[in-house]
């Protein structure tokens, strides 16, 4: 009979700490506004392939994609709400100021540590 003892700091994931990493996937979000998708596939190709391995990455890749399918569907409602008195035209500036400003105050969030703000943003992924 064989006993096998591991040692405990082996079993644990060491995760590093890397706030450029989270501060550029927060900024890599103001790419659609040259590229359409690339606001949204990068952070997200970069939040799976990284959040096992940094640490507040899958708290900030959450609230990143969560933020970036809100904003979507609030301008999807806001194109048909043009016809009613104009209504989708204040929705269409209010999505595109805050799809500006907020990738912003949370890359520097994320470059102090802190936790992102989930500012208008309804949490399809929890």
């Amino acid at each position: 009979m064989e006993i096998v003892v591991q040692n405990s700091q082996q079993t644990q994931n060491a995760q590093k700490v890397d706030n450029q990493l989270l501060m550029f996937t927060h900024i890599s979000q103001l790419l659609s506004y040259m590229t359409g998708f690339g606001g949204f596939l990068i952070p997200l190709i970069i939040w799976l392939t990284k959040k096992d391995e940094v640490e507040g990455m899958d708290e900030h890749g959450k609230s990143i994609i969560n933020f970036q399918i809100t904003m979507f569907l609030l301008a999807c409602i806001s194109v048909p709400l043009i016809f009613a008195f104009g209504l989708g035209i204040l929705g269409l500036i209010f999505v595109g100021v805050i799809s500006f400003v907020l990738p912003i105050v949370n890359a520097v969030k994320a470059s102090n540590g802190e936790a992102p703000s989930l500012f208008c943003t309804y949490p399809f992924i929890s």
